[in-house]
């Protein structure tokens, strides 16, 4: 591709009665490459295209993808088999699009020429390209290992010999290395404005930074316990020596980031729950929030409410509750007295349910972010009660329940028919219902109208913030036995989520930081790399058919199918306990394979294709 042409209207036909001077005209409705270059709106525009592609492994534009691990499962029929397949394919995460790197490079080469543009213009432009450059090579190594790094176009002389187009792997460390130099070289060309939450900062220069060496400092670690998971060559695997160097960069960059002042965690709201929700809602002065996936009302929205608003409270006539948490991840948030615990169901000195006045008092007590991450059963929501129980448990332990959506029976004694189950469920295999007892409150819109297919929802997709920064320096601090500071940046952020007993050196240790990330940055594209560069995929995601953890605060304990937790009613009248509550854990029924992650899952298999029109490229370990 040699030109940008930007098409500002229709190309209208040709005069059949052109005349000699037609040739010597300029065309008025295609813009040439030049002209592009020569305007600072039109560079924008391609730029901003060149946005629009980035990358995610999860978004909120595909709800489905949250559910391929142990943090959601799909109530939907045309999802289910995401519960039903054994073994994760090794070409699931893959991706190699040099297509997008060659329009980044073009970009990167016509910026470098384009005198015309002012200097202070062309060089933030300059330095976002190559922002988005380094973000699609992270993008690259975090699933393939090393890539071809190439940073100028190509151009095919159809010689016969594409030979001289052909690159070789790097090894995996030199990607990050060259991600974690050009936000270096770029950090301080680009705005320092915490307002700008689409366009690379300052801040996102930096936040990335500590991302990317967070990952090469673990795999360098960790990879170790894997030495199966390697190439001779180093295009994947990175040396353990490298691992302290690469974690004090991550160190360094978000202590640059923490200290310069910018950004800090969102505290606007006293109910510490609705705090930390919305902190994903608001895009007015967040301090937390560093770069995002923007949507506006008029323009581009997406369904994520529609899909995942509890059923009950749907606005239309479709979808609603198509994206259940599980009890997994539910009961991995701790106490608010530090302590791991699952759901309280059983008396564990008689055996007996545990009986509650009320569904929400067996998770009170519990860390804020579980009712900001999650609708649970009695809980409130758009301002109305979720209706989530799963029926009547009779005294000589039978039920009585319904197969639809709020139905109703006799209930003994009576003559008249009631309501015998929640309007949202839980119905076993009944689509779009809360088979797992409970709903994803973050990203979800509270506004009248999100839930429309004509209006749907501008809820930002949050991909770098500043909690994760902290947790980010927590980590390196902590592999550097830089215990204060790891603690200090650990006890900031639960304090936020209501903890009032910090964490002290004794508490520290690798599970806490696991359990950190995986309760603060839920549902927000972080566990397949997490799991994965701590080497822990495989551990966790075993393949066996293994029960709910007790251990929920333990980083290693497999999780390898999603369980679900229903609420019934006692009816027992004359009983103390009529009218109460009690719980039950259970596995939807749909849920009949475990998923089991393998060796070769770690780096994603490049194909035939690729290697076929490239012999230099080699194979990925174990595919």
């Amino acid at each position: 591709m040699k030109k940008y042409l930007l098409v500002i209207g229709i190309i209208t036909s040709l005069s059949s009665g052109c005349n000699e001077d037609f040739l010597d005209k300029k065309p008025n409705d295609i813009l040439l490459e030049e002209q592009v270059w020569e305007d600072e709106g039109l560079v924008l525009s391609v730029l901003t295209d060149l946005y629009d592609r980035y990358v995610d492994i999860q978004q909120l534009e595909q709800w489905w993808e949250f559910t391929n691990f142990d943090e959601a499962f799909a109530s939907n029929f045309n999802n289910y088999w995401r519960h039903r397949f054994q073994d994760y394919n090794y070409d699931w995460w893959s991706i190699w699009d040099y297509g997008y790197i060659r329009e980044l490079n073009l970009f990167v080469e016509k910026c470098e020429a384009a005198e015309e543009l002012q200097e202070e213009a062309r060089e933030r432009f300059l330095a976002e390209a190559r922002f988005l450059r380094a973000a699609i090579y992270f993008e690259h190594v975090k699933r393939m290992g090393g890539v071809p790094l190439i940073l100028e176009s190509l151009e095919y002389d159809f010689s016969g010999d594409p030979s001289y187009l052909q690159y070789p792997r790097n090894k995996e460390h030199e990607v990050y290395d060259f991600v974690i130099n050009e936000m270096e070289e770029i950090k301080n060309i680009l705005p320092d404005d915490v307002n700008i939450k689409s366009r690379a900062t300052k801040g996102l220069a930096l936040a990335m930074k500590t991302r990317a060496a967070l990952y090469a400092a673990s795999i360098a670690k960790y990879g170790a316990t894997t030495p199966q998971v390697s190439t001779s060559g180093g295009e994947v695997g990175i040396p353990a020596s490298m691992a302290d160097d690469y974690y004090q960069i991550a160190l360094s960059s978000a202590e640059e980031l923490i200290t310069q002042g910018s950004y800090a965690l969102y505290r606007k709201r006293d109910n510490l729950e609705e705090n930390f929700s919305n902190l994903f809602l608001d895009k007015n002065s967040n301090p937390e929030v560093i770069f995002v996936k923007d949507y506006k009302t008029k323009g581009r929205t997406h369904s994520f409410t529609i899909e995942a608003i509890p059923r009950s409270l749907r606005e239309e006539n479709i979808a609603g509750g198509n994206i259940n948490a599980t009890l997994n991840l539910v009961q991995s948030f701790e106490y608010l007295d530090n302590t791991f615990s699952p759901i309280k169901t059983i008396d564990e000195g008689t055996g007996d349910y545990i009986y509650y006045d009320n569904p929400m008092d067996a998770f009170s007590g519990r860390d804020a972010r579980l009712g900001g991450t999650v609708i649970l059963p009695g809980s409130t929501y758009r301002g109305k009660l979720v209706d989530i129980w799963a029926g009547y448990q009779l005294a000589d332990g039978s039920v009585i329940s319904a197969d639809h959506l709020g139905g109703k029976a006799v209930l003994p004694g009576k003559t008249v028919e009631e309501q015998v189950v929640g309007f949202d469920g839980p119905i076993d295999q009944l689509e779009s219902s809360a088979q797992t007892g409970f709903y994803v409150r973050k990203f979800n819109d509270p506004d009248v109208g999100s839930g429309q297919r004509g209006t749907r929802s501008d809820v930002w997709w949050v991909r770098y913030r500043y909690g994760e920064v902290l947790l980010n320096a927590a980590e390196a601090a902590f592999e550097l036995n830089e215990v204060t500071k790891a603690l200090n940046y650990l006890n900031e952020i639960r304090r936020r989520a209501g903890f009032t007993i910090d964490l002290t050196a004794s508490d520290l240790s690798f599970d806490r930081i696991v359990h950190e990330r995986k309760v603060e940055l839920a549902f927000e594209g972080h566990i397949l790399f997490d799991m994965k560069r701590w080497r822990l995929a495989h551990v966790v995601w075993n393949g066996d058919y293994t029960d709910l953890t007790e251990n929920p605060g333990k980083a290693d304990e497999p999780s390898t199918r999603v369980f679900a937790l229903w609420p019934y009613r006692i009816y027992d009248p004359g009983n103390p306990n009529d009218g109460k509550w009690i719980f039950k854990e259970t596995i939807p029924s749909v849920v009949n394979n475990a998923h089991r992650f393998r060796l070769g899952n770690y780096y994603s298999f490049i194909s035939d294709k690729i290697r076929n029109s490239n012999p230099l490229i080699v194979k990925n370990p174990n595919q």
